[in-house]
């Protein structure tokens, strides 16, 4: 065996080798049943290394071309035919081999091992023959492509190209295939390519120049054989339906829509339509009815020359925009805010419905806001009404206090002898009602502008919800609850001349025991007297009360019968509604506008209370007029209006007062003891000049009555903290003692605020219910113990300190001794000095 196969050359072993790995040939019979041996494999090993690289430069080639390539797998595909033939023949010689009785066992195992990798080759020439076939049918399919393409077919290159991503999935290839890939690069390239040129046939068939203002749409081109029917397929193909018709309305948008549609120009461009052009051209008026001819103009020009597929975008997406302007600009605009012009709100609405049902007839949905505000027209129109009268309220504060007017209350009330004599001493101001004696008084000077002292500012305590609109949350302040005056002995001769200034008792004779009755019998008989007072207001409350009689005059009138065709006569109860929502504007941005005017507060309590009282004269008067109907007679209702106005004014007044409470406070130290301060004397006069400059602000703005009210309020915020800080010193030397007494003394000046003309008795304890406290004070800072002793059991001093109170003061004034031992025990022994 070894000297045969020396016999045989090395290089037709090499060669049955490579032609069996490379083309599956068997070698003939006397080859193949040598044996090789070790020195004829470096020749085997080399040929065959030859061959792998012929087959490696084969397989570069066919991959730098791959037509070529697939044409030369197309020849094979014969030749592998062939082969399958061939094999499919020694499958059956086999068969029949094996059939044979004779064949051994070992022989049977050979054949059967040798049938089944027979059949695995059969097997991969037929997937071989088949992707070969993939590829070619494929290649084919994107030859067609670029012949359509460059004939701008461009429907049937779309067709195709979906054809080639089918054909190309059909292939038994796995995508990472050479030849697979290469195609499936080739396919994408040339739907690029296909789209750039479906780009600019767009372009061709749909063209907005924006800065022309001009809209271009045809159907078809002669250059071109692409329809625009066949455009919407594909911008189906490319996904790209949203995405363009989004863009094209936004082009006809800025184009057309948003030039004819800008109610801020001075000239307004007309819509012009001629064959396949949409522009604009010349002018029109700002009428509603020329804006719906020329939106008429465009939705009809889109209808009749884009397809049916593209329209329907249109009310998805440029319609809602075009119904918004035209119901919250034009539409709007057009609502009249009051019952003039009617006439034209109802042409406004019919034109509306107009357009409503030729949108509809043109296929078009989504315009519900329009068609809604053309069946809500009472709403839309009591809307109006609404937005124009808060937006007067705001505009008209926003301006200011404007020119301050002088305003007169007068007022009837029952006074007896002594509220008469109270007034006198007041300097109030009266008019007769009668001739009974009650004599308007003059002295020689014009009469006070003051109410009667009993009638107070607002307690704190009311409330109408002023939390809300920022008043702050402060408890009630206690100004209010100091305003009753303390009483005090009056000498007789001076009750004789109140007595006879007011004309009690002028028959009667001092000197007999039955007149010396009569004042106290006369004391409790009562008589009407007017009162007057004068104060400053702003112009605010007139332009408020004239709003509301305007809203309250067009609601009576739509419930008369000359409305009851009218569009807005439902209207009539929400109209007699907006002077609840003016009021509540009015105390919901006043503070806002009112407050930085110096006093602005008190022009705002002013304001407020001649508005409630206006209100319910107006109210009052409404209900008894017989040029309105029934109807609008009970629909008018303003009392809790007026309730939370009164209120208001209250809270008005309270935060001033408040303000400068805190501004007094802190000038007086604080939270600082004011006389263990080394300034205490600076801060005593700040404060006052403070309070002397509100006085002379205040005085200019309320009435007398309540500037008393209101000053009094201040002096005794300042007196409280003088009172408290002296208190709480733990003890009080002879030197400090002056020096507090100084201090007092020189708020006492303010006294003389509260003189009125003729009046030799200032009224600041009537109106200061701490001040005769602070004056006592005074006394017992300057008093010795005999003094001390004397104010309490034969004075006044225990009208306005307790017993303790006084045994404080005088344990940190005097020293501990018997003496003042004694004039304690004595103290503390008649608590009520003063109780017989």
């Amino acid at each position: 065996m070894a000297t045969a196969t020396e016999a045989v050359p090395t290089a037709q072993i090499a060669q049955a080798l490579v032609e069996f790995s490379v083309n599956g040939e068997f070698p003939e019979e006397n080859v193949s049943s040598l044996t090789i041996d070790a020195a004829a494999l470096p020749e085997a090993i080399k040929a065959l290394a030859n061959a792998k690289a012929a087959l490696q430069a084969e397989i570069h080639a066919i991959n730098e071309e791959t037509a070529n390539d697939v044409r030369a797998w197309q020849k094979n595909a014969q030749s592998v035919q062939d082969d399958m033939l061939r094999s499919k023949a020694l499958a059956n010689e086999i068969i029949k081999t094996s059939e044979a009785p004779a064949v051994s066992g070992k022989a049977l195992r050979e054949a059967e091992a040798k049938a089944q990798f027979l059949v695995r080759e059969l097997s991969y020439n037929s997937q071989v023959q088949e992707a070969l076939r993939g590829i070619k049918t494929v290649n084919s399919t994107l030859d067609q492509v670029e012949k359509a393409r460059d004939e701008r077919k461009i429907l049937d290159a779309l067709h195709l190209l979906e054809k080639s991503w089918k054909e190309l999935d059909a292939i038994p290839v796995s995508r990472s295939c050479r030849a697979v890939k290469l195609l499936d690069i080739r396919a994408f390239e040339l739907k690029s390519d296909v789209h750039d040129v479906f780009d600019r046939v767009w372009r061709l068939l749909v063209h907005v120049d924006v800065e022309n203002q001009k809209v271009s749409i045809s159907g078809s081109r002669e250059d071109e054989p692409m329809t625009l029917a066949n455009a919407v397929i594909g911008l189906q193909a490319y996904r790209e339906v949203d995405q363009r018709m989004e863009q094209l309305w936004k082009d006809i948008n800025n184009a057309i829509l948003i030039p004819r549609m800008g109610v801020t120009r001075d000239t307004l461009p007309g819509i012009h339509v001629q064959d396949n052009i949409l522009e604009l051209q010349g002018s029109t008026d700002k009428s509603v009815k020329s804006l719906f001819a020329d939106l008429e103009k465009v939705f009809a020009y889109l209808v009749q020359r884009l397809p049916a597929g593209l329209v329907e975008t249109i009310s998805s997406t440029l319609l809602p925009e075009v119904i918004h302007r035209i119901t919250c600009v034009w539409l709007d605009s057009a609502v009249p805010s009051s019952l003039k012009d009617m006439e034209r709100f109802q042409d406004t609405i019919s034109l509306a419905k107009a357009f409503c049902g030729t949108l509809k007839s043109l296929g078009f949905s989504n315009f519900g806001d329009l068609q809604e505000w053309t069946e809500n027209a009472p709403r839309v129109w009591l809307s109006k009404c609404r937005e124009a009268a808060l937006d007067t309220v705001r505009t008209k504060l926003s301006n200011g206090l404007g020119n301050t007017t002088r305003a007169e209350k007068i007022e009837k009330q029952m006074v007896s002898k002594s509220e008469g004599q109270q007034l006198t001493a007041n300097g109030a101001a009266a008019a007769d009602d009668d001739d009974h004696g009650w004599g308007a008084w003059d002295d020689g000077e014009e009469a006070a502008d003051t109410k009667d002292a009993t009638e107070k500012p607002p307690e704190d305590g009311e409330d109408d919800g002023a939390d809300a609109w920022g008043w702050g949350d402060e408890a009630a302040e206690e100004e209010h609850l100091k305003e009753q005056t303390m009483k005090s002995s009056k000498e007789d001769d001076e009750e004789d001349d109140a007595a006879e200034a007011w004309g009690w008792g002028d028959d009667g004779n001092n000197k007999d025991s039955e007149t010396k009755k009569e004042p106290k019998k006369s004391a409790t008989e009562t008589r009407e007297l007017t009162l007057k007072e004068t104060y400053s207001i702003s112009s605010n409350p007139q332009s408020i009360l004239d709003l509301i009689s305007v809203i309250a005059e067009d609601g009576a009138a739509l419930t008369e019968d000359s409305y009851s065709s009218s569009p807005v006569a439902t209207a009539a109860a929400g109209l007699f509604g907006l002077p609840t929502l003016v009021l509540a504007m009015l105390r919901a941005v006043s503070p806002y506008f009112y407050s930085p005017q110096p006093g602005g507060n008190m022009y705002l309590y002013n304001d407020a209370n001649w508005l409630a009282e206006k209100l319910t004269e107006f109210a009052s008067t409404w209900k008894t007029r017989d040029n309105i109907s029934k109807r609008a007679q009970n629909m008018l209702r303003l009392d809790n209006d007026v309730k939370s106005l009164k209120a208001f004014a209250n809270r008005a007044y309270t935060n001033e007062i408040g303000v400068h409470k805190t501004i007094l406070r802190d000038r007086l130290g604080g939270e600082q003891n004011l006389f263990q301060q080394d300034d205490a004397e600076a801060c005593v006069s700040a404060a006052i000049a403070h309070l002397r400059s509100m006085a002379i602000t205040w005085e200019s703005i309320v009435s007398r009555s309540v500037w008393q009210q209101a000053v009094g309020s201040l002096i005794d915020a300042v007196a409280s903290k003088i009172i408290v800080d002296v208190m709480e010193l733990p003890s009080i030397g002879q030197d400090e003692a002056y020096n507090i007494a100084k201090q007092i003394a020189s708020v006492e000046e303010l006294d003389d605020l509260f003189l009125t003309p003729g009046s030799k008795v200032p009224s600041t304890a009537q109106f200061a219910s701490l001040w005769l406290r602070l004056k006592y004070l005074s006394e017992v800072l300057q008093s010795n113990l005999r003094d001390v002793r004397y104010l309490w059991a034969e004075g006044e001093l225990s009208l306005y300190f307790t017993v303790d109170e006084v045994i404080d003061l005088i344990n940190a004034s005097f020293e501990d001794n018997p003496r003042t031992r004694e004039v304690v025990k004595e103290i503390r022994g008649n608590p009520q000095p003063r109780a017989g």
